[in-house]
């Protein structure tokens, strides 16, 4: 086009118009890839939020059977690997695709019979990695249970160092970590190794498309069917076309990985809690009439095994009554059911009369609180751990009237910033009978009409 026009200014100004025409371009894809980024990086969000919510909805049963690591690798590791592989391999398929289409486009014009030639060896492209991408599916899996088991191993070990310290047993636990990690790296091998397979046959026949396609074509030009200038420029078109098709090929088994990735991810949003729909049941005014009738209970991983059989006894208003019995007669498991953590096996727990489940579940849990032997906190301030799981947020009389209730106000107030202390992971900064006390402040201050110890 430039040579057409001997002219300085008709080059000028096309030399313009192609800096014009790059610089927009440039922007264009800039402003693109923002968007894109912008929007994909939301999406991670939103779903990571939704798994975890998913995740919060299951039954108690659910978090005895999957471990915590487990749980926690599918959260957060598993939904980071699915959105980052999607978000890089979606715009290198979507940019690849539109040009190989072009590319085709312009291979048709050239020549149609030549063109029909490479659609034709497309399928003995397309097979090979098709087979290894379901290889890749399948290893991408066994990763993901791989790397899951070795954070359960981790997480065991760091939030029980105590523990693991009293019993002198780091290198045990050192060591198990390391053989997690092996059996993880066999998987990593064999997932290199498909992908270099992969990548070693698509080159292959892409190197034998081409050789087909140049003896086609001489035989073509020596017969005066085409052109040598067309056939260049056909050969020109037809290795960018194998390139976007090497390019999608290769993108396929790493959207198959993520695709592994996803099973787990996608089977905790599509399962249903194995429990009774909350009810609506808000009474103004709550007599706390506890009975069980005639109970029985086994939990789920060993249902053949009850607990507790026939059981009937109630708990009166305004009275304390103790539950006494050796290991294993089912006291905790009474304090369980009573919190709706499970439901009975045979039988009903009542509370004035209402099935506990028939309860709206905020309602409920406002008026039965527990207070375990060993408590939970949360890595928070104290203040906010005795506000915990409130809607509305308390006034700061309201937990210091807690507190001092709970014995928790005068070891609270000695302490450097008071209310706002942190309390460390799992409130490791407290004693026992600190972590005691303001676990107590915690069920208190929502003035349970039941309250369990």
């Amino acid at each position: 086009w430039i040579l057409q026009d001997k002219t300085a200014t008709t080059l000028t100004r096309n030399i313009t118009l192609m800096c014009i025409l790059t610089i927009a371009s440039a922007l264009l894809e800039f402003v693109g890839d923002g968007i894109y980024n912008s929007t994909m990086g939301r999406v991670h969000s939103h779903f990571q939020g939704k798994v975890f919510q998913a995740v919060l909805r299951q039954e108690t049963e659910f978090f005895q059977q999957n471990q915590t690591g487990n749980i926690t690798s599918r959260v957060t590791d598993d939904t980071s690997t699915l959105c980052e592989s999607l978000s890089e391999e979606l715009s290198i398929l979507m940019w690849y695709l539109v040009r190989g289409l072009c590319l085709l486009g312009l291979m048709l014009w050239g020549s149609l019979s030549l063109t029909l030639v490479t659609l034709a060896a497309l399928p003995l492209l397309f097979l090979l990695p098709k087979k290894l991408g379901k290889w890749c599916q399948s290893l991408g899996v066994q990763v993901r249970d791989s790397l899951a088991e070795a954070s359960q191993v981790a997480i065991e070990a760091l939030s029980a160092m105590p523990t693991v310290r009293s019993f002198a047993n780091e290198e045990g636990e050192a060591q198990k970590f390391r053989q997690k990690l092996e059996e993880m790296k066999t998987l990593n091998q064999k997932e290199a190794l498909a992908y270099a397979v992969n990548l070693c046959t698509t080159d292959v026949s892409g190197l034998l498309l081409k050789v087909g396609i140049l003896y086609i074509g001489g035989q073509m030009v020596i017969t005066g069917t085409i052109s040598s200038g067309n056939l260049v420029a056909f050969v020109l078109y037809q290795i960018q076309f194998t390139v976007a098709v090497k390019v999608l090929l290769s993108a396929y088994p790493r959207v198959q990985k993520a695709i592994g990735s996803s099973e787990k991810i996608f089977e905790y949003l599509d399962r249903t809690p194995r429990c009774p729909p909350r009810g609506l049941l808000i009474p103004s005014n709550m007599k706390s009439l506890v009975q069980f009738q005639d109970v029985s209970f086994a939990y789920p991983n060993d249902p053949d095994v009850l607990v507790l059989q026939g059981l009937t006894f109630t708990l009166y208003p305004g009275k304390v009554t103790a539950l006494v019995g050796p290991n294993g007669s089912g006291k905790s498991t009474v304090a369980a059911l009573l919190q709706n953590l499970y439901q009975p096996t045979m039988g009903q727990l009542l509370l004035d009369g209402e099935p506990l489940p028939q309860y709206e579940h905020r309602y409920l849990h406002r008026q039965v609180a527990a207070v375990g032997q060993e408590p939970q906190l949360f890595g928070r301030s104290i203040q906010e751990n005795i506000a915990y799981g409130l809607i509305q947020k308390p006034t700061m009389e309201e937990i210091k009237s807690a507190a001092i209730q709970s014995g928790a106000h005068s070891f609270i107030s000695g302490l450097p910033q008071g209310y706002d202390t942190e309390v460390g992971e799992a409130g490791g900064q407290l004693s026992g009978g600190q972590r005691q006390a303001v676990a107590l402040a915690r069920a208190l201050i929502r003035k349970p009409r039941v309250l369990i110890l």
